[in-house]
This record gives C-alpha cells, structure tokens and sequence, in this order.
C-alpha cells in the first residue's frame, strides 16, 4: 500500500472513531436513558446529506487531575453546518457521552467559531444543549469559554435567529445561553434547567425538591416562562425546531419566508358573525377566531402553557407569516398581567427585529387589579408592551373584536402607537373603563340623591353604554379605520398587509433604547 493510501486510511479511521465520540458504552448509556447522541439529533433535523462538521478533531488542552488521559477527537460537541428545507443554519450539539458533555475551553471555541461564521453568513444559529455544565478540571478557562459564548449570543441577538433545544440537563452558568436565545425548548421528563441544583438548594434555603420539581420543562413552560415550548420527546423538539424556522427569515435583513397557499383571501367565515356572546361576561375561544382567519387554521402558539390569558404565535395570511397576539377571553376574561405583558412584549420584540408584520386581535377589559400584581410592578411590565408596539415598525395590523378598555386599550397597539389598521368588528366596546364603573364615577352624587339608586345608576350605565361602549366613537376620531364585517375579517387583514408591504418606517437614531426592565 502506497504512503498516501496509508495516510488516506488513517484518516478515515480517525474519523470513525471522533464520530463514536466517548465510546460505544457511552453511546449504549445515552440510549438506554432513551437520549438521542449530538450526532443522530443532527442527522435528524437537518436535510440528508447536507451536515458539513467542522473541527472533528479538536482535543481540550487541560493536564489538571490526569485529563490529559481522558482525550476524545471533537472534545464533546460536534459543530457544522448543514440546510433544512434547503436553507443553511449553523448547529452545535453537546455531546453527553464525552465527559458528560461538560464546556471545556476548546469546546467554547468550536461553538463560537460557528456562531462567528453564522453571523458573517447571516443564518440561524440551534444550540443543542445536553451537558453536565462547565469542566470542573479546567476552572477559570471554563468560565471564560461560556463567557465566550454569551457575547456571541448577544450580538447575534435581532441579527440572526437563535434556537435553544435543551434536550438533557443545562445547569449553572450554561443556562444563560439558552436565556440569551431567540426560542427554547425543552424535553419532558428529559431535560432540566436551573442555576442552583437541588443539593445546594437543600443546603441554602432548606428546601427538599427534585430536580424536576426545581427546573423540569413543565415548570419553565407554564410557571416561570423560562422555556417557550415543552415536547414530549427529543423526536418532536426536533420536528418542531424545523417548523419553527419555516415561519422565520434566515436573518434581519431578510423578508418573512412566503409559502404557496390554497387557502382563498375572500375566504368567508359566517361563524363569526355571531361568536361573541350577547352577554358582556361571557367567554369564548380566541382560538377558534384564529384558526378561521389564518391560512388552513396552521397555527404555531408559543409560551402556550404560560400566561394563557394572552395567545402569541406565528401563522400565515395568503402565505405570508406573521405574527399573531391575541386576548383570551376564556383565561382570566383576558386581561393583562406581569406574566402576559412580559411573554407578548418579547414575542412583538422578537417579530419586529425580523421583519415579521404583527396580527392583534383585542378583547381586553383592563389590568389584573390587585396588590400581589402592583407590587410585582405590573405598571413596568404592562410598559414593556406598550414600549414593544410603539417601537415596532413592522407593518401592524389590530382587530378589536369586543372589549377594549382604559390603559390596556393604549397597549394592545392602538392608532396612537403606529398602528397602521385598525379596524373593529361591531361588537367593539372602545372606552375608557366599562359601564359600571364609569357610572359609579360620573353619577355617585346623584345617585345617593336618587330615591333608587340602583336603578339610576342601572339607567345611566344602559346610556352609557349605548353611547360609549361600541366601536363608532373611536371610529368618529379616525382612531379605528373602518367597523368591519366579522365574516369578512380574513380578507381585510389580507388587503391591510397587502398594502403595508412596502411599509418604511424608522425610529429615532440612538445607541439603543431603555425598555423598562
């Protein structure tokens, strides 16, 4: 055999065995906790074939407590390239079975190298997190490596998009990446995120939790909003990475992504005109208002197990995506709180920074009054909405269906905040407060002068109602555009993007702004 042969076939050996990464027993162990490796999770999110890996055979450099025993070629994450509907993103995938999958300094450098070539290339950028956190063996390096990465992660943020799959466990520091990220999502029963494990919570605070309890996707998806979708297995969280990134452009200076539709724009749908009760203090399901105006009823939700009383989420109008936030009238009546303030002002940010033309569609009666909401400082949450909408200059198109009172009405998009339609259905209710209270207000005086109060004040509020709460005294003002046929909703939106498509709108120049935090 020839010395090029020889060579020829040294490689391909090295290459087989950085592609076992820590073993076959390793890889049988990750198997048997019914864990996918890094590279069979990337092989089934990206096209066949198209996976490019760089920088298999990086090894870490540490020699502290006998590591310079323990090498494997790629070091514990395996980072490329590849396409996915045929369009490029760049990936990095932790892989568990190398020093259970813990950052050293060398692994920092292949996950930044990528992020470098993303942001210079203008493609998303999906982290697949499955490690044991940061290389004990190497310190200090192994903080400056995550370190490393968080400065990546913020200057590619409203650059290039950036997905999180925590498909195993991400404690400590690491979890500030996926934090810093665009979306994350996390496997049920599989993946945990915490800054502080359950042993130093026992020692701290006393505390006896799991770590399920402490940082389980369940906890991050409906109570503190860590983590913007729970999938039940790594097979969906890899699915649902590839749905995603079909509503989103490959970078900010790019326009939405268009998919073919067979789904008409004159589409009429006869059941709403008769969807919102006669009753004010009846609920229904904003879902079924969505799903009959948007392409097909195919609707992405987000953060949907958290802060329900608000809908955020992608969808398509005649192909076009958008993004979509809505009241729920069927949680909380749909007002507004710290929680959906906070999970639709970072849903209309994130819209906004990628030229994806925002669908509101309002049924709000005002803010979750209360002590526990005020002094949780609902007044600077409710602002980080408001402040999103008024910064956005995506085209924005809002549909008031019923309520829409008092300071929520200002930060569900209204006209004074840059909305470009407005429109109402003509069950629309625009005022400052609802008839009760407003009467209580205006008519206490004569209402304790009256012989019957009660029906006095049930008089004024019937005449206040009558002449407040519908859509026609906004509408007087230009405030809404147009009172529009419910039936007819679909198409309006549709000509209102239609024509907000050569939309050119700037703010101010500045360094950056000061959202309330």
């Amino acid at each position: 055999m020839s010395n090029q042969l020889e060579k020829v076939k040294e490689l391909i050996e090295l290459r087989n065995k950085a592609r076992l990464g820590g073993g076959e027993a390793a890889i049988e162990k990750q198997h048997a906790q019914g864990k996918y490796t890094a590279r069979e999770r990337i092989t089934m999110l990206v096209d066949e074939g198209s996976f490019e890996e760089l920088d298999m055979f990086v090894q870490h450099r540490c020699t502290n407590f006998g590591m310079e025993k323990k090498q494997y070629l790629g070091d514990g994450v395996v980072t490329g390239y590849g396409t996915i509907e045929g369009r490029l993103v760049y990936i990095f995938a932790q892989d568990f079975t190398v020093i259970g999958g813990s950052l050293s300094e060398t692994m920092a450098m292949k996950i930044c190298k990528v992020m470098d070539q993303a942001m210079k290339m203008g493609a998303p950028i999906i982290g697949i997190n499955d490690s044991g956190g940061a290389r004990i063996q190497e310190g200090i390096n192994a903080l400056s490596g995550y370190a490393e990465i968080f400065q990546r992660n913020i200057l590619a943020s409203g650059v290039v998009p950036q997905i999180s799959g925590i498909f195993g466990p991400c404690a400590g520091g690491a979890v500030y990446s996926p934090a810093l990220t665009d979306f994350t999502i996390m496997v049920k029963g599989m993946s945990y995120m915490f800054l502080t494990g359950p042993k130093v919570v026992k020692t701290v605070t006393g505390e006896d939790v799991t770590q399920e309890q402490l940082g389980g996707a369940t906890v991050h998806a409906s109570r503190s909003g860590v983590t913007h979708f729970a999938v039940d297995t790594g097979e969906d969280g890899i699915t649902l990475i590839r749905k995603l990134l079909s509503f989103i452009p490959q970078n900010n200076l790019e326009e939405v992504p268009i998919k073919k539709t067979d789904d008409p724009i004159d589409r009429l749908e006869d059941a709403l005109n008769d969807i919102i009760p006669d009753s004010p203090n009846k609920p229904y399901d904003m879902y079924e208002v969505i799903g009959a105006v948007i392409d097909n009823g195919e609707f992405l939700e987000v953060h949907a197990d958290y802060a329900q009383n608000i809908i955020v989420g992608f969808a398509r109008f005649n192909g076009q995506t958008v993004g979509i936030v809505a009241n729920q009238p069927k949680c909380l009546a749909g007002v507004l709180d710290i929680n959906a303030s906070r999970k639709a002002a970072r849903f209309v940010r994130f819209c906004d920074a990628f030229n994806i033309p925002l669908v509101t569609l309002v049924d709000v009666p005002g803010f979750l009054p209360g002590t526990g909401q005020e002094y949780g400082g609902v007044i600077v949450h409710g602002a980080k909405l408001l402040y999103a909408y008024g910064e956005a200059t995506v085209p924005k198109v809002t549909v008031t269906l019923r309520k829409s009172y008092g300071g929520a009405h200002i930060v569900m998009s209204c006209k004074q905040l840059r909305g470009d339609m407005n429109y109402a259905w003509p069950t629309a209710e625009i005022a400052v407060m609802g008839g009760v209270g407003a009467v209580e207000v205006l008519y206490a005086k004569e209402a304790k002068e009256s012989p019957d109060p009660a029906s006095y004040l049930a008089e004024k509020e019937e005449e206040y109602t009558k002449t407040f709460a519908n859509p026609y005294n906004a509408a007087k003002y230009g405030y809404i555009d147009d009172v529009i046929e419910p039936r007819n909703t679909r198409f309006r939106i549709i000509r209102a993007l239609q024509q907000l498509a050569t939309k050119k709108q700037t703010n101010p120049a500045k360094k950056h702004d000061n959202l309330p935090l």
